[in-house]
């Protein structure tokens, strides 16, 4: 039995009602966005198709916004050091296991939005617990604009179950957050990006302060046991999905319908990335590994709401 966890009840904690939030951003925070993902980074600041997300291009009215910029909204929804209420477990121990995104309309450069959250998974898995967060965000106008599904692995906070049988509970089918399985055949895509020094302190800037340290100081990431401040794997996420619409999408970022990424391994800002997609209909499954390292460090999924004649 983990410590603290002896009155932890995980049958309560199903029915608890999570406080609704608000999430305020403007089009500065949808370009710095852009930019914290690598959009007109040095390969190519002229680059036309991602102009349109810090300015107002040929005097479009409005910028665009990357669709994974709705992951923004969930880490807002609820404080990370209180995922469940009742459960024990240090929030240094917390590991950012995967991220699923469902986008229904496509996300406006500014607005205030509300957020609803609901306790979609738990899992006693013995030394630790996996944590399943579903955040759906809504319009001003009360229209729905999107999920996110956010899967945390509590290092330490496992043993509460109340029975020999190890507690397990999800709102959702078993096999809808599976593993990808990769292609044994070559890629239908292949996209090599290169991240800046800074780009974690530039990312860190969109609102992701979750740690921040891990991610900005030296010291703190030595403690870790890193060599230096590792990037954000939502940051990785972003890089992978610009990959998918600049390759596949051909700079069409409306075409995402969902979004699906499970985080396997750190980057270290400076290193460079290279996404390889694969197309089965209209999924895309990809996989970004760094460049210097040869280590896979992200795969998942991306379904697209249509594909282009081109193709």
């Amino acid at each position: 039995m983990a410590s603290g966890t002896s009155s932890f009840d995980p049958e309560l904690v199903i029915s608890h009602k999570f406080p609704e939030t608000t999430y305020t951003y403007f089009e500065r925070d949808a370009a710095l966005y852009a930019l914290g993902i690598g959009a007109c980074s040095a390969r190519d600041t002229l680059d036309a198709e991602e102009l349109k997300y810090v300015y107002h291009e040929n005097g479009q009215q409005f910028m665009q916004v990357f669709p994974t910029f709705a992951a923004l909204f969930s880490l807002h929804s609820i404080p990370i050091e209180t995922l469940i209420p009742g459960l024990e477990y240090d929030p240094r121990l917390l590991l950012h296991g995967q991220q699923y995104i469902e986008i229904y309309k496509p996300l406006p450069s500014r607005g205030r939005l509300h957020n609803t959250t609901s306790l979609a998974g738990l899992h006693d898995i013995g030394k630790a617990a996996i944590v399943e967060i579903e955040t759906k965000t809504y319009g001003e106008s009360g229209e729905l604009l999107c999920m996110n599904r956010m899967t945390a692995f509590l290092r330490g906070a496992g043993g509460f179950s109340n029975s020999s049988r190890p507690f397990s509970y999800s709102n959702c089918a078993a096999n809808r957050f599976a593993a990808t399985k990769i292609p044994k055949c070559q890629p239908f895509s292949v996209f090599e990006d290169r991240t800046q020094p800074s780009q974690a302190l530039l990312y860190m800037l969109s609102g992701d302060y979750k740690y921040s340290s891990l991610h900005s100081d030296p010291m703190v990431a030595k403690v870790a046991g890193f060599r230096q401040p590792i990037l954000h794997g939502l940051c990785t996420l972003g890089f992978a999905v610009r990959a998918i619409i600049k390759c596949i999408c051909k700079g069409d970022p409306n075409m995402i319908k969902s979004i699906s990424g499970r985080f396997l391994l750190h980057v270290y800002p400076g290193e460079s990335l290279i996404t390889e997609m694969w197309l089965e209909g209209k999924r895309v499954i990809y996989r970004a590994k760094v460049k210097e390292r040869n280590r896979m460090v992200l795969s998942g999924f991306v379904d697209l709401n249509g594909l282009t004649s081109s193709l």
